[in-house]
């Protein structure tokens, strides 16, 4: 039985006892009343009336006003769970209800009956965000402007270059935990794994987390050789991962587990999936359901999510974005290198729709133990599309690559093989063709600062009972600017608790409750940095530098007119270009931004970062590269040896 049917029921059953005491009273009076008139006696009869009456008077006052009269063994109030979820690596249009081919059933459930956004951003790599999600601040004044394995040695003594959480930062776990709430955690955490950095230090009373950048899905193994092995801990200690596992499966397994049968006190979950990060894996059952989807090439795909975001209401027209330099043409691959192209697409698809699967596993537990009703549901991705080519290169010059990641796949018993894509040993990325389809027609993809990888999908739905923030038209679509650092204070709002002073974030809450149409004015700006990549947001307009693509200088684009970033405005708009720059110079400038080398790669700073902690595989990898040569050498002083004996 539902608590407040408990309290209920108990308040009923209080309210039956005491008319019997007063009617009990009243029968008393009248008999001895009339035998001992005895003024004191009488008015210690009235009086014990009167104290009855005004029991019973308060008890049907607390009926009347609060139908689920909590007691001491239910919840202080009926606050609502949280769940957040969130994908890795998922593109803008990646999802059914933003207008995929991709089948996601439960999150589109869940737009269907709360809200999208289509004008939500975030930072263009993982723990940037993940750091914004956790606190509600800009990346840089916590602690993680990138990655801690992409960090160049010029930046690392910077505090705002150090890649973990700073552990004087209050997490929104920790204040929820303060305000009574269960707090969950199962997934990428990717925020630091030493002491007092664990989301088990920060907040979280169950976590089963991934410390590093990725990881296998099918078994606990590194899937880069800068790491000896995947950092999986449960409760804060090292643990062992089942021989059946899957991440998504796993992850929400464990969500369920961390939940229970029933909500004693509301609950705040956290479920940070490692679907669609590389490599991209799935099980077959999913990834068949998608073999014949992409053979037409990404050319068409993009053209067909563009279609789908305008036929979703998610963009206002079909849009035409700008071709990316990284897009090679499809027709001038082979029909072999196509069909490998299309199927390892189809190993993407699959793996979303295995997470969306699973999501709904989760929905479905939650409405098991009667808290569907009660629980806010916030989706959302880390970043764009994963567009870096690690396996292999792209079109229009698709060939086998060699060099040390290569071998090192191979004596880790990875394998690129076209028929086993997505399943156990396998290893596959989509590379920037079909990153620039996953974003539809936006511009670039995940470290990028452009908008394919800024902008993400948002989906905000629940709580129909208790607290309500279903938007007045179910399904709706907000086109308000939004940041990640949103996140935070929204959950806060959700649950009645203060946020604190230095919250940065803006409570999207007005949205959902159709009370507002923006939650910042046109004055209201924000800041972004990662790698070099820079941007500045205010109202409508985005000033951004990409260090590639639009040969490393500054451009204005209104975002509202043009979202794919194809009208640069700096010349026809110079004063709101100065001014904009000047913004983004005293923002960077506040939070200890820190220039880049010229030279500066991310992937090339995290493998030989990264390598360079682990020098004794670097000198087995070394070994069994140069085996080879080391047997041609024996073979040649063999064979000359045996020459010169038969002379």
């Amino acid at each position: 039985m539902p608590s407040s049917s408990r309290g209920l029921k108990k308040v009923t059953s209080l309210v039956q006892a005491l008319v019997g005491i007063n009617i009990s009273v009243r029968i008393v009076a009248s008999l001895c009343i009339p035998k001992q008139t005895n003024v004191t006696n009488i008015l210690n009869i009235e009086f014990l009336q009167l104290t009855v009456r005004t029991a019973l008077f308060f008890c049907a006052a607390i009926a009347a006003i609060s139908p689920a009269f909590v007691w001491p063994d239910t919840p202080k109030s009926k606050r609502p769970n949280i769940v957040l979820l969130l994908a890795d690596d998922l593109g803008f249009a990646d999802l059914g209800s933003y207008g995929s081919e991709i089948n996601t059933p439960n999150i589109d459930r869940l737009a269907a009956s709360g809200m999208r956004f289509s004008n939500f951003h975030v930072a263009a790599s993982c723990a940037p965000t993940r750091a914004m999600l956790m606190t509600g601040l800009d990346s840089h004044a916590v602690g993680v402007a990138n990655i801690p394995e992409a960090i160049p040695e010029d930046q690392a003594h910077a505090p705002a270059y150090q890649g973990v959480l700073q552990t004087d930062i209050p997490t929104v776990a920790e204040i929820l935990q303060g305000a009574g709430y269960r707090t969950l955690m199962s997934g990428k955490w990717h925020l630091g794994f030493s002491d007092g950095e664990k989301p088990s230090q920060r907040g979280f009373d169950r976590t089963l987390m991934l410390a590093d950048t990725g990881a296998d899905n099918w078994r606990q193994r590194s899937y880069l050789p800068i790491y000896a092995e995947a950092n999986w801990f449960e409760d804060g200690e090292p643990t062992t991962l089942p021989e059946d596992f899957y991440s998504s499966q796993y992850l929400v397994d464990k969500a369920i587990e961390y939940i229970g049968n029933q909500a004693q006190q509301p609950f705040f979950a956290y479920v940070a999936f490692q679907a669609v990060h590389i490599p991209v894996q799935a099980p077959a059952a999913f990834r068949d359901k998608y073999l014949q989807t992409y053979t037409d090439g990404w050319h068409d795909l993009r053209t067909a999510r563009s279609e789908g975001l305008a036929r979703t209401g998610v963009l206002p027209a079909v849009l035409e974005g700008r071709e990316m330099p990284t897009t090679g043409s499809w027709q001038s691959l082979s029909a072999e290198q196509q069909a490998f192209e299309a199927r390892g697409m189809a190993v993407y698809a699959g793996m979303v729709d295995a997470m969306d699967f699973h999501v709904g596993r989760l929905i479905e537990h939650i409405e098991l133990i009667g808290e569907l009703d009660n629980t806010v549901f916030i989706f959302l991705s880390d970043n764009g599309a994963e567009g870096s080519i690690v396996t292999r290169h792209q079109a229009p010059n698709s060939k086998a690559p060699v060099g040390l990641f290569q071998l090192w796949m191979r004596l880790a018993n990875y394998n690129t093989e076209a028929q086993t894509l997505g399943e156990r040993e396998s290893y596959h990325d989509i590379g920037p063709a079909w990153a620039s389809a996953a974003v539809g027609p936006l511009s670039w993809y995940k470290f990028f600062a452009g908008e394919g990888g800024l902008r993400v999908p948002l989906v905000i739905s629940g709580a129909q009972a208790g607290v309500s923030v279903v938007p007045q038209e179910a399904g709706s679509v907000s086109s308000a600017l939004g940041w990640a650092t949103d996140i935070v204070p929204t959950i806060l709002g959700l649950a009645g608790v203060a946020a604190p002073d230095e919250m940065e974030g803006k409570s999207l809450l007005p949205l959902l409750r159709s009370e507002a149409e923006a939650v910042r004015g046109d004055e209201d700006g924000f800041g972004y940095e990662l790698g070099g990549n820079k941007a500045w947001f205010q109202g409508d307009y985005k000033l951004v530098f990409n260090r590639f693509g639009n040969i490393g200088k500054w451009q204005l684009f209104n975002l509202k007119s043009d979202p794919t970033e194809s009208q640069d405005l700096s010349a026809s708009q110079p004063e709101r270009f100065a001014a904009m720059r000047a913004a983004f110079q005293a923002w960077a400038t506040d939070r200890g931004v820190l220039p880049v080398a010229e030279d500066y790669n991310q992937g090339q700073t995290v493998l030989s970062k990264g390598l360079r902690n682990r020098p004794g595989f670097l000198f087995g990898l070394g070994l069994a590269a140069l085996a080879p040569v080391a047997l041609i050498l024996l073979l040649a002083v063999w064979w000359v040896r045996r020459r010169r004996a038969k002379i």
